[in-house]
């Protein structure tokens, strides 16, 4: 079994900053990519950034600039730092894993967090 656990979000003013962790655990021989995505009301999910095991990292235009995505390979953990929030990024978001285990790599998705940014 593998769990992947968000954590960290809440309700912030426009312009403030929290900071999301995803923790993977279970029966892992290791991590790949990991990844947040997000989905707002009556939106499709959508990439947010993500980040390899080797540390390469991708974000989407609208967080450019304002977000950070880090990892703790060794705790098996991902972070999203996220500044300068606009209420436009109100949305729930999801933690992605790619877990090697013994029989094949397969991806895991976290039970989401929400995030509301007030103007």
């Amino acid at each position: 079994q593998v769990q992947v656990v968000e954590s960290g979000g809440g309700l912030v003013q426009a312009g403030g900053s929290l900071k999301l962790s995803c923790a993977a655990s279970g029966s892992i021989f290791s991590v790949n990519a990991m990844g947040w995505y997000r989905q707002a009301p009556g939106k499709q999910r959508e990439l947010v950034a993500v980040i390899t095991n080797g540390g390469s990292t991708n974000y989407a235009d609208s967080v450019k600039g304002r977000f950070t995505i880090s990892r703790d390979n060794a705790k098996n953990t991902v972070y999203l730092q996220m500044n300068s929030l606009k209420p436009e990024d109100t949305a729930v978001y999801y933690c992605n894993a790619h877990v090697r285990r013994s029989s094949g790599t397969y991806s895991y998705w976290g039970q989401g967090t929400q995030v509301t940014v007030s103007s």
